[in-house]
């Protein structure tokens, strides 16, 4: 029974859920759990947090072996999508590394950081309706949901924090293939009016034609929020410019 099992959750990915397992199987669920515990003890499986787990192929060791972190990631919360800056650097839009994998949800979650493997996970809830441009991407024979390349950039303009700053954003708009036409339409849906003024300012800076709405506020924002405030203004765009020219000279 044990075998059967794992050989048949194993053609589905490296990764299940309690739930899964009852699809497929003709057992109680307080019989499965005594089940997965023989399993886990033996080094079969390992626990990704209650109720999830992965599959332990042969020959390697308990843990010794891990699934690709987005994969993991997609197991945490319900419904999910890898964000921000895991996703800048999916696309290659980014040069950095991130040590946190980001994961974008509509979710309450107890915890907004889990570790897992040694993988950090933080959990970003948003409104619904900044949930959107998602797309489907294969990885490990697993599909996961991931912001398509404009949400990303869009979704770092309205948090920064999430992205390493304005910067990366402004390195991630020179990527040729990007869709400007989506940009705007993301830009303005989102429901920040910050995320239209940095946006607009960047591609300005850049030189990119985009088309954006007038900003008809009278307060300022900030350029990068995740920096102190000093600088020129943008009277156009509304912003305190509080990256220098120094950083934002090496973008053009």
């Amino acid at each position: 029974m044990r075998i059967d099992l794992l050989d048949r959750l194993s053609k589905r990915g490296d990764t299940f859920t309690v739930e899964d397992a009852l699809k497929i199987c003709d057992i109680d669920r307080t019989a499965l759990w005594v089940i997965l515990s023989r399993l886990e003890r033996r080094g079969w499986i390992e626990r990704i947090e209650k109720g999830k787990y992965l599959i332990i192929p042969l020959g390697a060791e308990k843990g010794g072996y891990t699934s690709h972190e987005f994969v993991i990631g997609s197991l945490l919360v319900d419904p999910y999508c890898i964000a921000y800056w895991s996703a800048l650097n999916f696309y290659g839009l980014t040069e950095q590394i991130p040590a946190t994998v980001f994961i974008q949800t509509t979710s309450r979650k107890k915890k907004q950081e889990i570790e897992v493997f040694g993988v950090l996970y933080r959990i970003v809830r948003v409104k619904r309706d900044k949930f959107f441009g998602v797309r489907r991407e294969w990885l490990e024979e697993s599909a996961i949901n991931i912001t398509d390349k404009e949400k990303t950039i869009v979704d770092c303009l309205d948090k920064p924090q999430y992205c390493g700053g304005v910067v990366e954003v402004a390195r991630a708009l020179k990527d040729p293939g990007l869709d400007n036409a989506k940009l705007s339409e993301y830009a303005t849906s989102i429901g920040n009016s910050g995320v239209v003024r940095r946006l607009g300012y960047l591609c300005e800076r850049l030189g990119l034609d985009i088309d954006l709405p007038p900003i008809e506020t009278r307060n300022y924002l900030l350029l990068d929020p995740t920096i102190p405030k000093k600088g020129s203004t943008s009277a156009e765009w509304k912003l305190v410019i509080n990256l220098d020219d120094k950083m934002l000279g090496g973008l053009e």
